[in-house]
């Protein structure tokens, strides 16, 4: 069954086209990701979903819904977190999660049940009494998410809840989403990091406001038919550039102190890469065949699309 159901959907702001036919479905009980660089709709999107921002064409539904003509009986059954969410941080932890409650209408005695569970699963009893003002940035995006969670709704919308915040705020963050799935909460997340995007059912590849590829993590990868060598070596940047003018500029990714180089045919081609390196003084310390990260498919079909 179809929770979120896409179709054809643009928005423009005067001549920027933020999202130009999009079209997409979602699940019920999945985590959805979409995946893109800064500028590239995802916000946009979310906000067209959410009912905030009406488009200039397409249709969305939402629980079988048209989001335009029911936006009011929608919002009674979602949650949303946007990249600020709006926390009062003088307000304790305790008083933003009544506040929130009493937005949504939650009955007195439903609150008390929920408030209960979502500070004993998000770890956050301890600090129920602390002004969110005063806490840490992870505990921040916890404490946004039980806010929107606060009265029970079927999906829930997340616009890069875990940007800025520390690796292991971000591991709890997501074991609370897994919780939720258990729960049949369907999750429609965009995030920038691409390791996250690997803990999604699905993802979705968006740049320029366009859809370029979705489907699972394991499935994108296993559509690259490129073959992935990995070069460590100090001089990466140098490097880099050398390679890029034999392979071009989408085969070549840089990763700190790796270069990952996408190739058709590992053996002549790696055999190619260390001559070139070689005669430009550059040492490798090390070179192996890798199988492709999400992150690797990502690049590589940005620029495939760039070039």
């Amino acid at each position: 069954m179809d929770v979120i159901s896409v179709q054809s959907l643009s928005k423009s702001f005067g001549s920027i086209q933020a999202v130009n036919e999009l079209s997409f479905s979602v699940s019920q009980g999945e985590i959805f990701g979409l995946v893109g660089p800064d500028g590239a709709g995802k916000t946009t999107t979310m906000r067209m979903l959410t009912g905030i921002m009406l488009p200039d064409s397409g249709t969305i539904k939402v629980l079988g819904k048209e989001v335009g003509l029911h936006s009011k009986s929608v919002k009674d059954e979602i949650g949303y977190m946007s990249q600020r969410f709006g926390l009062y941080p003088d307000l304790t932890v305790m008083e933003n999660l009544r506040f929130f409650a009493d937005l949504y209408g939650v009955s007195r005695k439903e609150r008390e049940s929920a408030t209960e569970r979502l500070l004993t699963f998000s770890r956050l009893s301890p600090f129920k009494d602390r002004p969110a003002g005063k806490l840490s940035g992870g505990m921040k995006q916890k404490l946004g998410l039980m806010c929107a969670l606060i009265h029970t709704p079927k999906v829930l919308f997340l616009d890069e809840p875990t940007f800025g915040v520390d690796p292991v705020s971000r591991y709890d963050f997501w074991q609370i989403l897994y919780q939720l799935l258990k729960e049949q909460v369907t999750i429609f997340v965009s995030t920038a990091y691409l390791d996250e995007a690997e803990r999604c059912g699905r993802v979705g590849f968006m740049h320029k406001g366009s859809l370029l590829t979705s489907d699972s993590p394991a499935n994108l990868k296993k559509r690259m038919m490129e073959k992935i060598l990995e070069l460590e070596l100090k001089e990466n940047r140098r490097a880099a550039a050398f390679l890029q003018k034999e392979f071009g500029s989408r085969s070549v990714s840089v990763y700190g102190g790796r270069i990952h180089l996408a190739v058709k045919d590992y053996e002549k081609n790696s055999e190619t890469a260390l001559k070139l390196l070689h005669a430009q003084n550059i040492k490798v310390d090390a070179v192996r065949q890798v199988v492709p990260s999400l992150e690797d498919v990502f690049v590589y079909t940005l620029l495939s699309v760039e070039n």
